[in-house]
Parts: C-alpha cells; structure tokens; sequence
C-alpha cells in the first residue's frame, strides 16, 4: 500500500521564529553559565582524567577565514537539483524530510532500482537543510549550548568560563566515498608532533565534519568492512576514538546516516541495516507521461541550471519555512498513550528484535505531523511511516514472497481496526 502523498508546501503553516540567530555578520558571545550544565557527561571525565597533553586541532580555521571559504564555495559548487523539481518518489521524499525535522529518527536507507534519482534526492535535500549554532573555529561543529556534542577543546574552554564565538551555518552533507581510507573517515594524529612538541595534533576526518549533519553513503551495501566497523562503533555511541601508539582523541560524532544502493548489488550488513532508522524502496516510474516530465526536467536542467533553479524558487522556500516550523513545533506534538500501545503492540506481533521500532515510529510520526502543521498524530500519521520504520527490521523468511512493507501494513489495520 502506497503511503498518502507528500504535504503540498502551499499548504505550508507560518514559519515560527527561527530556532537561532539568523546574523552571521558579527559573533555573538554565550557565557559559560548558558553554556553548559552543572552535570558534566562520563565522556567529559574520561577525556579528563587522560588529558595530559594541549590538545591543538591544526585543521581548525580562524573566524573570518570559514566567512570567506564559505562564501567562495557558494558561488563555484556545482548547482545542485531543486527539491521540489524531483517527480514521483514521495516515500524517499518524506523520509528524508521527516530525518531533517527530527535527526533523532536514525537516517534513511534508500534501497531500489538503478537510475531511479536515489543519489539526486539526497544531494537536492543541501538546500532545504536549516541553519544551527556553531562555534566558530570549531572542526566539529560544536554546538555551544550542549554539552553532550561539545569538542573537547569547547568544552574544556566552557569549562573554564571562557566565552565562546558563536555563529551560524548551515547543516552539512558529507559525501562518504567506498574508497575512503579509515584514517580519511577518521582523522589522523601526528605522532612526529606527539612526540617532538608534547602535542597532540589531530586532524579531522569526515566523521568530524559530519557531526551534527548528514553522513551520504551512495552504494552502502558495496562499503569495505573496516569502514561498516567505523560507522557502527560511531552510529552506536555517538563519539568517535582515534588511538594511535598509545596516544587517544575522542570527538562527538552524531549525524543522519543516509544510504543508498541497489538490492541487485548485495546485501548489508545486518547490523548496520538496522541502524537506519527508516528505509525507502524506490521503483522504477511505469508511467510513460510521468517519465517523459522527468526527461524534459532534466533536459532543461541541463541546458540552464540557474533559470531552472529559479523556476522553483519559490516552491523552494515555501518547504524551507515549512521545514523550520515543524523542527520549532515538534516538542508540542503529542500521541496519545493508546495509539503507543498499538505501535509497540505491531512490532511485538511482527517478532521485531528490540525496541527501537517502536522509538523510530513514534518519532516518525511525530515529525509527520508536525510537518502538516498538526500537534497531534492521528492514525494516519501512522499508517503512512510504520512501513518505513519496520520493514527493513522484520526477519528475513526465504520462503515467504510477500513484500516486508506489505506484511507491517496487514499488521497494522489488524491492530488498528
């Protein structure tokens, strides 16, 4: 069964007071009192009780140095596809929304046919993605008002009752490639600085810069093991730990894991499969006058991608003052103690291992429904993201021929009715 179509971004509610400042222009200053609490997380202590060498990040740039390379990165990237031009695939639509509404939910695997937009979805979703608070200077996009994703050295100068530099940015979208290599994924420490100066000079790697952001792996299901290791101790936890000759560095490392790939290509992992939060399948367009839209779409892209993205301009930012509203909306969004019970009541019937289907759904539904401006989830809500957030965590029965989304659906109004 075919969820409802995606919420029309005319029908977008107001968009709320933006969650932070909206001025990059100057910093704005947050004293250690605002910035942190008076508990100190088990990963503080850890880091702590170890600290015997100045921690100094050499891949950290300077203030006015990130202004400049992230203005001339705007005007040469290349132009990316809108959003809003992307027809049909409305489940990976939505899921992808919903993830950006709400991090929390886990990411997406986005599992179908070659050819089908999988990897053009997920590039399009830069432009919509929100502005947060970071430290500037920070290689891992500290958040100054949490302690918990907090960089070692942030949280030693809050620590201190230093002020910090604060600006905005936006989410990032980091591109994982299969032939990455683990120090690249992970960061490296010098141990020629280790050892001469009683440094420790650590540069970050992707896992870093993808810290409260998006971590995109195109063909997850061909990534090396090493590196499935890497993601799976960093999904998990969320912190990253390089040990090298005795030498150890922790950062947080907390991002949407978003994966594609095709089914015909290999299977995943199912360690790793199960930590996505939701999963899409996306199928090849039967309609001959819906593929030929897509094929003049892409035609007039390619001819001029500037007019083209100015086409839907508009389009793009009525779903971006969507997006801000149901992400300043959310904590209102209530489900009621009855429909819980259902929830956990399918994924107990439906055998799947541990709880975090029934977590995934109650927050996809969540999301849903702040996305349509509501704050309450109905059954509906529901309907449309309980397949999504089960399907890929059913056990695998090599006699049965019933598609996995199917079965969660037949459970559902079973439950339901």
């Amino acid at each position: 069964m075919a969820p409802p179509p995606l919420f029309s971004p005319a029908s977008a509610p107001a968009a709320s007071p933006a969650l932070f400042s909206a001025s990059t222009s100057r910093p704005l200053f947050v004293t250690a009192a605002s910035a942190v609490s008076a508990r100190t997380p088990s990963s503080r202590r850890r880091w702590g009780s170890r600290r015997r060498l100045t921690v100094r990040n050499v891949a950290a740039p300077e203030a006015s140095t990130a202004t400049k390379a992230a203005g001339g990165a705007k005007e040469s990237q290349r132009p990316v596809y809108p959003f809003p031009a992307i027809v049909g695939q409305d489940e990976m639509k939505l899921c992808l929304l919903l993830n950006v509404i709400d991090p929390k939910i886990g990411g997406v695997m986005i599992m179908g046919d070659r050819g089908t937009g999988k990897s053009t979805t997920v590039r399009s979703l830069v432009d919509l993605l929100p502005d947060i608070s970071v430290v500037v200077g920070d290689p891992f996009n500290s958040d100054p008002y949490d302690p918990e994703v907090m960089g070692p050295e942030v949280r030693d100068r809050v620590l201190k009752g230093d002020s910090l530099p604060v600006t905005t940015a936006k989410i990032t979208m980091v591109d994982l490639p299969l032939g990455a290599t683990e120090d690249r994924v992970c960061g490296t420490i010098d141990i020629e600085k280790a050892l001469t100066e009683g440094v420790k000079a650590f540069e970050p790697g992707l896992l870093a810069k993808a810290n409260r952001g998006i971590l995109y792996v195109d063909e997850v299901n061909l990534l090396d093991d090493h590196l499935v290791d890497v993601l799976l101790d960093s999904a998990a936890s969320g912190w990253n730990t390089v040990e090298r000759e005795g030498i150890s560095i922790s950062h947080p490392a907390r991002f949407i894991l978003i994966g594609s790939g095709n089914p015909e290509e290999g299977e995943l992992r199912p360690q790793l499969l199960d930590r996505f939060g939701m999963h899409a399948q996306v199928g090849t367009v039967r309609d001959a006058e819906l593929r030929v839209k897509i094929v003049e779409e892409r035609a007039r892209f390619d001819r001029d991608p500037k007019s083209f993205r100015q086409s839907y301009l508009e389009e793009q930012e009525k779903l971006q003052e969507q997006i801000t509203s149901a992400r300043g909306n959310l904590g209102s969004v209530q489900l009621d103690h009855d429909l819980r019970v259902k929830i956990s009541k399918v994924c107990a019937e439906l055998n799947v291992d541990g709880l975090r289907g029934d977590i995934v759904t109650n927050r996809a539904a969540k999301a849903l429904a702040a996305l349509k401006g509501r704050d309450t989830v109905t059954v509906e809500d529901i309907a449309t993201v309980i397949p999504n957030c089960l399907r890929h965590r059913l056990r695998k029965d090599p006699l049965e021929s019933i598609d996995s989304g199917l079965l969660v659906i037949e459970k559902f109004y079973e439950v339901f009715s």
